[in-house]
């Protein structure tokens, strides 16, 4: 039932909008355009203003005609830099990709076809299938800054589905991880460093001694990174100000918190030896999940997946997503791979065969009486 042709049409014209973090409206409007076409009025809600964007998440009920309970399904409008003027490019063996000086846009393009292009072959089909829920969020690569505003009161589902997931159709992610980030700032004294360095306090080398004591990587059941350092204005002043920020991950969120202390005391001891001062801060973007793959959606998937000839694997990511907030606030769901590879790089790619597989998938689990 799936169209081939109307699926990768739909890819290529979504690819091709510019759909940056906080400026999905274009795409948002395509999206609505498609929803419209299938008698499907979708509400949008007041993120934009609290996010400072330009669009709010898209959420759509669907009225079923078994009496079973309703199911899922999310992806995300928004795409990393270099997100505006991409172009799909597809070759004869089916591979699709951007030119190369942009990625190509299918995390989350391709998880927001596949479930339109489902949504349009079910009713064509005039199947008998369960309640659905769609929901398209907004800035999710900004530590889901959009989900994080989305009234959960309008969820009906306890089970869900978000296709954002790299590798191929197939496979899923029980378990994530939470997402701890940290901002350490140093404070020293600024002097001329050729007349009176020694009148100075050096807070760059303050952020270097706690930085020498930060492990970072893989550290006991946590990784670690620190990510950026900033200080400094000029060659011959002695910085009064260093920055660092990173974050910590992990599946279990006290062995996050506990790793988050640690750092901490690394950067009050680097501080205290330079006699600077220090500001930490610190934010809780995400919080780990983990949903048994006895779980009937977990089961639902791998048997959808073998009716289908495909091979279901359920495996950990060390990948936040919107999922995350689904489960916390009460639903059992996955993250499933619709087809995208090489993600948040210029060679990220897809193809027609596993778009195609990752439409019959979805079609199929809304058609479930699992």
């Amino acid at each position: 039932m799936i169209q081939k042709e109307r699926l990768i049409s739909l890819f290529k014209r979504l690819v091709e909008i510019d759909n940056p973090s906080r400026g999905e409206r274009k795409i948002c409007d395509s999206i609505i355009q498609v929803l419209k076409e299938n008698q499907i009025v979708p509400k949008e809600d007041d993120s934009a203003e609290k996010i400072g964007g330009t669009a709010g998440n898209l959420y759509a009920y669907i009225e079923g005609s078994l009496d079973l309970p309703p199911i899922l399904f999310s992806a995300h409008m928004d795409t990393v830099e270099p997100s505006c003027g991409k172009k799909a490019l597809i070759s004869q063996e089916g591979i699709i990709t951007s030119e190369g000086a942009t990625v190509l846009g299918a995390d989350n393009i391709s998880g927001i076809s596949v479930i339109l292009e489902a949504l349009s072959a079910l009713k064509e089909s005039g199947l008998p299938h369960r309640p659905i829920e769609i929901l398209f969020d907004v800035s999710e690569e900004t530590y889901c800054t959009g989900i994080s505003n989305f009234n959960f009161t309008n969820i009906r589902s306890k089970e869900g589905y978000v296709l954002d997931l790299d590798g191929p159709v197939g496979r899923a992610a029980y378990q994530a991880p939470s997402i701890l980030s940290f901002r350490a700032e140093f404070h020293g004294k600024a002097t001329h460093a050729a007349f009176s360095p020694e009148d100075g306090i050096h807070g760059i080398k303050a952020a270097a001694k706690a930085i020498s004591r930060i492990e970072c990587g893989k550290v006991n059941n946590t990784i670690v990174n620190i990510g950026t350092i900033t200080g400094g204005i000029a060659d011959n002043i002695v910085p009064d100000s260093c920055t660092i920020t990173g974050e910590v991950r992990s599946f279990s969120h006290k062995d996050a918190s506990r790793q988050l202390l640690i750092i901490e005391r690394a950067v009050k001891r680097g501080a205290e030896e330079f006699g600077a001062t220090w500001d930490f801060t610190s934010n809780t973007l995400c919080i780990a999940y983990c949903v048994a793959p006895e779980q009937l959606v977990a089961k639902r998937f791998k048997n959808v997946c073998a009716s289908l000839g495909l091979q279901p694997r359920l495996e950990q990511t060390f990948g936040g997503s919107v999922n995350n907030h689904f489960v916390l606030h009460g639903m059992n769901g996955i993250v499933i791979a619709p087809g995208m590879n090489s993600c948040h790089s210029l060679n990220e790619y897809t193809t027609v065969e596993e778009l195609e597989r990752a439409a019959n998938l979805t079609l199929s689990l809304m058609l479930s009486k699992e």
